[in-house]
């Protein structure tokens, strides 16, 4: 592979209700990644437990950075040689509590660590019983470009994305955990491909690859149907998963980036005068 080109390593898995069990396939599954050439690795969000937040009051026990999942996931990244984006978890810090990504290099260290800003508080979606909202973007530079992490519900915002595009970020990753609820009907429409076209439109907006990652399996009233993907920079999905566990990888040229801004400016063109609005409330 030439510098610009490099290969994305998407796990989609479902969650049992056991930590160790779920921590036994992910990392199986990085292995697995790693020998299939993969550079970077995705988990899906809070990859290690049943999706909590779709009750109130059913607590998952939050821990510390650096704790016990930090570094085995920091292990895990340095036994397979891979930059580990590490889904996300559920962080301890004094008494905030916190939907946190990590990024591990190939080497085991920690290169960024994010805290979810968007926080969802729907039906079955109750996030913001358990977590308080982030109030900075992270990009991790890596021997393989810059890496955006957001997650989940961050995937609806432009501002988010745009944000993580200047601060350098050349990949934008979402772990997530997205799916239908029985019992709730999409009045709006589907909400499926809603999810996958905003995502692209921030690719194309931001001439960055997106990389979304989700869980699969029915939990209780939800059925997370994952579909993680990738798409280029301007748009072209390169990878669309089905229902099913996996790995699933997709080979992507920074360079292009590069190209459809030198092409279409769409940042060097920017009135940056106009937009104080978005900062108002």
């Amino acid at each position: 592979m030439t510098q610009d080109k490099v290969r994305l390593g998407l796990v989609q898995m479902s969650m049992s209700a056991d930590r160790r069990s779920n921590q036994r396939k992910a990392r199986w599954y990085v292995r697995e990644a790693a020998s299939q050439g993969a550079d970077i690795v995705c988990l899906p969000e809070l990859f290690q437990s049943r999706y909590f937040p779709s009750a109130r009051g059913s607590f998952e026990k939050a821990e510390e950075v650096p704790g016990p999942t930090s570094r085995w996931l920091s292990e895990t990244a340095k036994e397979s040689r891979v930059i580990l984006v590490g889904g996300s978890i559920f962080e301890k810090d004094g008494r905030r509590r916190y939907n946190t990504c990590l990024v591990y290099d190939e080497k085991g260290k920690r290169a960024s660590k994010y805290r979810k800003v968007h926080i969802p508080q729907d039906e079955h979606y109750y996030e913001q019983d358990y977590f308080k909202p982030g109030d900075r973007y992270s990009v991790a530079r890596t021997a393989k470009g810059r890496l955006g992490t957001l997650i989940c519900f961050d995937q609806w915002y432009p501002e988010a994305a745009r944000v993580n595009r200047i601060m350098g970020a050349d990949i934008l990753l979402y772990p997530t955990a997205i799916g239908w609820v029985d019992g709730i009907d999409m009045a709006e429409g589907d909400w499926k491909r809603a999810w996958e076209e905003v995502q692209v439109g921030h690719a194309i907006a931001n001439s960055v690859v997106v990389c979304a990652v989700n869980r699969v399996g029915k939990e209780g009233p939800t059925t997370f149907w994952g579909g993680s993907f990738v798409c280029d920079q301007f748009g072209r999905v390169m990878l669309r998963a089905d229902d099913s566990e996996g790995v699933f990888t997709a080979d992507c040229d920074l360079g292009l980036g590069k190209a459809v801004e030198a092409g279409w400016g769409f940042f060097r063109n920017r009135q940056r005068g106009t937009y104080s609005a978005i900062g108002k409330r």
